[in-house]
This record gives structure tokens, C-alpha cells and sequence, in this order.
């Protein structure tokens, strides 16, 4: 996952340039798409209902270009269909809040009633170029 939002683009942006200071969230969270989210987090198609929510992730310190989760990110089992998850995003809020970074999974997994969505340690990478 490699697509900043426009919104942490520029808060990165000011804070490296020394306009204005940017203050890390509190937490990060996962949330999941049945479809590309754009960097203005427009037609984010995230999953609502049916026992969803997003999950905190936390990562490693950066290495090399990028930093991956540190912990295994389990979602509650779906309690209704979510449909096929396509993409993922990490936000700066459990619910609402800022769009940090959005990106593909690499294999799609269609959620029905029952199901869970996982995702192991290290297997979810954030790189800046």
C-alpha cells in the first residue's frame, strides 16, 4: 500500500517545510473496501453494517523505505454479507476522521455471514517513494 490521501500529503508537507506541525493520531485503523477509495477519499465503498468495523493497527518502525504491521488484524466475523473486499485504507479515526493511505489487496475475498477478514503480521506495508 503506497497511495497517500491528499490530506496527509500536505499535512507531511507543511510539517516537513516547517509551516505547520503535524501531530501524529492517537491510533491508526484498517478499514475495508469492496472499491478503490481515491485519494480524496471519495467512492471510499467502505464497508458499513453487519458487525463491521475498523480495527487499530500498529506497526514497526520504518526500514528502508517502508514500515509493516507488527500485529495480526482480525476483523469480527460478519454478521450479514460485506460483499468482495478489493482494497483497504488506514484512517486516523475508528469511525469518520482522515483517509491516511488506501491501496489493493493482493488477493480478494468475498465476506459472507460468518466470515472473517484477516491480516497477518507483516503483510501490510505502508511505503513512501
Amino acid at each position: 500500500m503506497a497511495a497517500a490521501s491528499d490530506y496527509l500529503e500536505l499535512k507531511l508537507l507543511d510539517h516537513a517545510l516547517a509551516t505547520t506541525p503535524y501531530t501524529a493520531p492517537a491510533g491508526v485503523y484498517v478499514g475495508l473496501h469492496t472499491g478503490s477509495p481515491a485519494d480524496d477519499n471519495s467512492g471510499a465503498n467502505e464497508i458499513t453494517g453487519n458487525g463491521y468495523t475498523r480495527k487499530v493497527a500498529s506497526f514497526a518502525a520504518a526500514a528502508s523505505g517502508s514500515a509493516s504491521t507488527d500485529a495480526t488484524i482480525t476483523f469480527d466475523a460478519a454478521t450479514g454479507n460485506w460483499g468482495t473486499i478489493t482494497h483497504i485504507s488506514l484512517y486516523d479515526a475508528s469511525s469518520a476522521g482522515n483517509l491516511l493511505f488506501h491501496g489493493a489487496v493482493t488477493t480478494s475475498k468475498t465476506i459472507e455471514t460468518g466470515d472473517t477478514f484477516q491480516i497477518s503480521t507483516g503483510n501490510l506495508t505502508i511505503s513512501l517513494d
